[in-house]
């Protein structure tokens, strides 16, 4: 599967700072400090309906990531998955009269152009989940082989209890794991289970639903969990740099993924660390799929509405809070992407290298992009009000916005 062109991200003079993030499986600030290649992976979409907001917001989060480890002189290996069959996407597809693989084609295509569009930058691999069964198979053979999973009424179930890491991503207790399990695609309630939040790794075939050889597992399709876990193993690794996603897959997602990757090879800790953007809300609700109450990039896109004025709205909110998307915060977005652009229009302006430290400080405090604007409207603002004649001034700030938070001016 293909990802989408990268658009050039400026260099800048000097050097950026190592980032310092919130770390969920801490719960604390970290400092990252990558080797020459830093390595992340962030869960993408199950594409029956892309891209809304709260995607935007959270691939937006991990792009800045990027950006800041690039303004390091590093380089950067990002992988994404695709989960292209899964039960949300087959049930959408049989509401709409629709053959599956054309619903995901279809939805992952439109996700692509909404990622050129807001300019965020590709990942190295771009991997669905149909794709990666091959490598899959074997490691659902391998837990099971190792007694870290078994078989129920031909389903293939993954011991949590063969890690003893299991939990320290999210340090939930047991029962607000077990609500969570319910309501994120998980079956606690399942009979036979040596654990209610024991979660799936192998579906065997259910009549009218796709399968693949599942070789000794018989004909199936994977779990949620396991199809990431294969996906970062082959392409980064164990304990790579960051682990990445909505603030909704702390549990069961990444924990189940952390102790499957922790079971299979024995090491500790799958990923280095957790970090995880906030949740966008719409009309007082978190938006999602399942309420419809979502606001897409491709609408905003066709209404006229400029990407890098949606990109400006992400970035006006810290990537770890949760907010609410309103017509106004969009005419904030397209007010400020306005002033910017006049300023940056003029032939001189005050020296931009002061900014150039604010935006890259900022950046690295957490992804703190809400005072990394302050910094562009303080300069904007001089600027328009004729302080001073740097020449060079207004295409730092350009080369600025455009390579640390992903806005050409």
């Amino acid at each position: 599967m293909h990802a989408w062109p990268a658009s050039e991200v400026p260099a800048l003079p000097g050097k950026g700072r190592d980032l310092r993030i919130h770390d969920t499986a801490t719960d604390g600030r970290v400092t990252l400090t990558p080797g020459p290649v830093a390595r992340i992976y962030v869960c993408g979409i199950t594409p029956y309906d892309a891209t809304h907001l709260g995607h935007a917001a959270t691939y937006n989060a991990f792009d800045l990531v990027q950006r800041v480890w690039l303004d390091t002189k590093r380089q950067v290996h990002y992988v994404q998955n695709v989960t292209d069959v899964d039960d949300p996407l087959l049930e959408r597809a049989v509401r709409d009269g629709i053959d599956w693989t054309v619903l995901a084609e279809r939805e992952t295509a439109l996700f692509r152009e909404d990622m050129t569009a807001l300019r965020m930058l590709p990942p190295r691999q771009y991997i669905g989940a149909v794709e990666a069964i091959p490598g899959i198979v074997p490691l659902v053979e391998r837990l099971r082989d190792a007694g870290a999973a078994y078989e129920l009424d031909g389903d293939v179930y993954f011991s949590v209890e063969s890690d003893p890491h299991f939990g320290e991503v999210s340090h939930y207790d047991a029962e607000a794991m077990r609500v969570l399990s319910a309501e994120r695609g998980g079956d606690p309630e399942r009979p036979g289970k040596k654990n209610p939040l024991d979660p799936m790794l192998w579906m065997a075939a259910r009549e009218g639903e796709p399968s693949w050889d599942g070789a000794s597992l018989g004909p199936g399709r994977p779990g949620w969990h396991i199809e990431c876990v294969a996906i970062a193993l082959d392409h980064l690794g164990m304990g790579f740099d960051v682990q990445g996603g909505g603030s909704d897959l702390v549990f069961p997602h990444h924990e189940m993924g952390a102790s499957h990757a922790q079971a299979l090879t024995g090491e500790f800790p799958f990923a280095k660390t957790y970090v995880h953007a906030g949740m966008v809300a719409l009309d007082g609700e978190k938006m999602s799929k399942s309420r419809g109450n979502l606001v897409f990039v491709s609408a905003l896109r066709r209404q006229g509405t400029d990407p890098a004025a949606i990109r400006l709205a992400l970035l006006g909110h810290h990537y770890r809070a949760d907010w609410e998307w309103t017509d106004q915060v969009l005419r904030d977005a397209e007010e400020r992407l306005a002033r910017w652009r006049a300023a940056v229009s003029r032939p001189d302006g005050p020296s931009a290298d002061a900014l150039l430290e604010e935006v890259r400080e900022a950046l690295a405090d957490d992804l703190d992009s809400p005072a990394a604007l302050a910094a562009v409207d303080r300069w904007a603002a001089a600027q328009q009000a004729g302080g001073g004649t740097d020449e060079s001034a207004p295409g730092l700030v350009s080369r600025t916005v455009d390579a640390l938070l992903g806005v050409a001016l």
